[in-house]
């Protein structure tokens, strides 16, 4: 975003100028020796895609713990979008898992691309125990429901980098007073992902995946920012 358009943004919003909301829409790089990512792939396919009353940030992040953080929180930071939601990959999930709480907790079960693997340690230190996340989670669930496609809310990020990143954005927002309301969906993995001894992975397809998404991105450009969701530190 140009210097110029930032600032005509933030005037606007301090004047309570009606502006189109902003969303950050954030995905990975493959890992693990993969070549495919399912968030990163959705993510491209939203080159040209126009969501009426909706300026897009599309942003992918290296699977690194060091790498990846300034990227986001620089994004947010700088954008100050009103969303960012953050798309994961979770090969073995059937549904678009819609997260609900992250967690202060690292525990890598493989290292990420930087060679990192911590075993439990705290994402912040001597941060809270959880947030729950500030997007209006049952608004997505329905969302995506109205395309015919499987969701669920889900009580687990895990804890390799999705969780990571969503409990840092969640805190920074939190302990910096930023505005942007913060959330995680975790992708299933599509089929071209799948080699031919994985047949009883369950996938869906990445046009599935899109829509999906899509449908996210409709339904915040309608909600209501009146009286946007607090970072609540879970208890």
């Amino acid at each position: 975003m140009s210097g110029h358009l930032y600032r005509t943004l933030v005037v606007a919003k301090n004047q309570g100028i009606i502006m189109p909301r902003s969303l950050a829409l954030i995905g990975f790089e493959p890992f693990a020796g993969r070549s495919l990512n399912a968030s990163a792939e959705v993510i491209r396919l939203f080159e040209h895609t126009v969501i009426p009353g909706l300026v897009l940030h599309r942003l992918v992040l290296p699977v690194d713990r060091m790498a990846g953080p300034p990227h986001l929180i620089n994004t947010l930071k700088t954008l100050q979008p009103d969303w960012c939601v953050i798309l994961g990959e979770a090969k073995g999930r059937a549904a678009f898992s819609i997260e609900r709480v992250a967690v202060n907790l690292s525990d890598f079960g493989i290292p990420d691309n930087g060679g990192h693997q911590p075993r439990d340690e705290e994402v912040v230190n001597a941060g809270p125990a959880a947030y729950f996340v500030s997007l209006p989670v049952r608004t997505l669930v329905s969302a995506i429901q109205t395309t015919g496609l499987p969701v669920k809310l889900s009580l687990s990020a895990g804890s390799f980098l999705c969780n990571y990143m969503l409990y840092l954005v969640l805190h920074i927002c939190a302990s910096e007073g930023l505005a942007t309301n913060c959330g995680l969906i975790h992708l299933p993995v599509f089929p071209a992902q799948v080699t031919p001894d994985q047949k009883n992975v369950p996938t869906l397809e990445l046009d599935q995946l899109y829509q999906g998404v899509r449908a996210i991105c409709e339904a915040l450009a309608q909600v209501s920012l009146s009286q946007p969701s607090p970072n609540r530190v879970a208890s």
